[in-house]
């Protein structure tokens, strides 16, 4: 039974919508979209499609995967922003590194900036928000 009851309180956090993101770049703007992350472990996953305009042949497609314990989770519900690292993979097979931070409006949502370093020298940052879901059952 103890199980049951340390499980339980982290089902809320069983998946995190994040909201489309945009940032700039020279002469033309990065659109980045993401189904609902889930939860598996100490990670979150999901894929992405990036679009950039007006250079439509740099678009985009992936998988992206965060790592987030169950501390850094408590860490968030309690008010405190909490630092991420993880990895992304275009269709291309070519990796990117991912880092950002989540600052909490409350228990369940808030803002979001993330680091997509594209190469040694392109770094995107996306600001967004988030909402955390409980896992259907």
């Amino acid at each position: 039974m103890a199980v049951a009851s340390i499980a339980a309180p982290m089902d809320r956090f069983a998946s995190v919508a994040i909201e489309p993101a945009k940032t700039s770049i020279y002469i033309g703007n990065v659109t980045m979209t993401m189904p609902t992350f889930r939860r598996a472990g100490a990670r979150y996953e999901s894929s992405y499609v990036a679009k950039v305009f007006p250079y439509f042949f740099y678009n985009e497609r992936g998988s992206l995967g965060i790592e987030f314990s169950d501390e850094q989770l408590a860490r968030l519900e309690k008010g405190e922003r909490v630092e991420f690292k993880g990895e992304a993979r275009n269709d291309a097979g070519e990796d990117r590194r991912v880092e950002g931070h989540a600052t909490p409006s409350d228990a369940v949502s808030g803002k979001i900036k993330v680091r997509v370093f594209v190469s040694k020298k392109i770094e995107l940052i996306f600001n967004t928000t988030y909402r955390f879901a409980p896992a259907a059952n």
